[in-house]
């Protein structure tokens, strides 16, 4: 067998691998895993914002914090881990702005 022959089957042969390994990487960077922390976290802002008086001091923050954080189960049960993520860190982002007015008193704006 030629030389130019081998070398042309090796590089085939690596092409194909690198191939298969830009595949596996790229179906293996697509399983998300459930965002069990965010969601956790989430669930306790909108508890200590409700403790600390968020119901009428920051109705509406807490409102929009616990509709975000039902969006976030919603998308979470059809397994999409992405947007139910992005849901419940912003429910816990707008459970610490009602937090924050009912501990200063602010009204909301």
């Amino acid at each position: 067998m030629d030389v130019t022959i081998r070398a042309t089957i090796a590089n085939g042969i690596d092409a194909v691998r690198r191939g298969i390994l830009i595949a596996f990487l790229t179906v293996f960077a697509g399983c998300a895993s459930a965002p069990v922390q965010e969601m956790s976290n989430a669930r306790q802002a909108i508890m200590a914002a409700e403790e600390a008086g968020a119901v009428t001091e920051a109705p509406q923050l807490l409102g929009e914090a616990q509709q975000l954080l039902r969006d976030a189960e919603g998308k979470l049960q059809k397994h999409a881990y992405s947007g139910a993520r992005r849901d419940a860190v912003k429910a816990r982002e707008k459970a610490l702005e009602a937090l924050s007015a009912s501990e200063s008193g602010e009204d909301e704006q």
